[in-house]
């Protein structure tokens, strides 16, 4: 780790306690864990500390662990990541919260902190189905009002549910069941030595 890193790391742990679940350095930044009933707590302190001040966030995303590590995973399911940036320090965070319930996955919404994550929650809402409580207007924002359920989750099917057509007679859209026929699509491979043929090539 380096000597900022390390500062980093001291003051966050200085600044938040027992609130830090798990700090650790990755890919050459900091990720720190917070229980879900401390998320909007330990993030009002993450911007408003005079050592930290992390005044943007930059992105959030939500993540599915259920076949991380080829289902060797054994924690919760979901989970939302922030993305903290310190105009003024000069320094990044990872904050990361796992959802308690895998059925009915909810976080408190950081809107009231960093305005900018609103569209960035109904992002994570519409993909993964994740309930950012406190969210001013959380409904879909990338698929349609009527589409089923969240396709970046793992276990949605890669054709989806339905599929949407013009049907001339109606003279409108409509949904129905999917018509394209399950399969396993198996990329053809290129071995390395036919990749190439160099000698070929020369006389050429």
């Amino acid at each position: 780790m380096t000597p900022r890193l390390r500062h980093l790391d001291d003051t966050l742990r200085r600044a938040l306690g027992s609130r830090i679940i798990k700090l650790e350095e990755t890919c050459g930044q900091l990720t720190l864990e917070a229980a879900a009933a401390d998320h909007r707590a330990v993030a009002t302190v993450l911007r408003d500390h005079p050592e930290l001040r992390f005044e943007q966030l930059i992105d959030l995303c939500g993540l599915d662990y259920s076949a991380y590590g080829d289902g060797a995973w054994k924690g919760r399911r979901f989970a939302a990541v922030a993305h903290l940036l310190s105009v003024s320090l000069n320094h990044r965070l990872r904050l990361r919260a796992f959802c308690p319930d895998d059925e009915f996955p909810v976080l408190d919404s950081l809107t009231e902190i960093w305005p900018s994550v609103n569209w960035f929650e109904r992002e994570a809402f519409d993909l993964f189905g994740i309930i950012f409580s406190g969210h001013p207007d959380l409904r879909r924002i990338l698929t349609d009002y009527g589409f089923i359920g969240h396709p970046f989750r793992k276990d949605f099917p890669i054709s989806g549910n339905v599929e949407v057509r013009y049907d001339p007679d109606q003279r409108r859209v409509i949904y129905q069941p999917v018509t394209i026929d399950p399969r396993e699509i198996t990329p053809r491979i290129v071995r390395e030595e036919n990749y190439a043929d160099t000698e070929g090539f020369r006389k050429g």
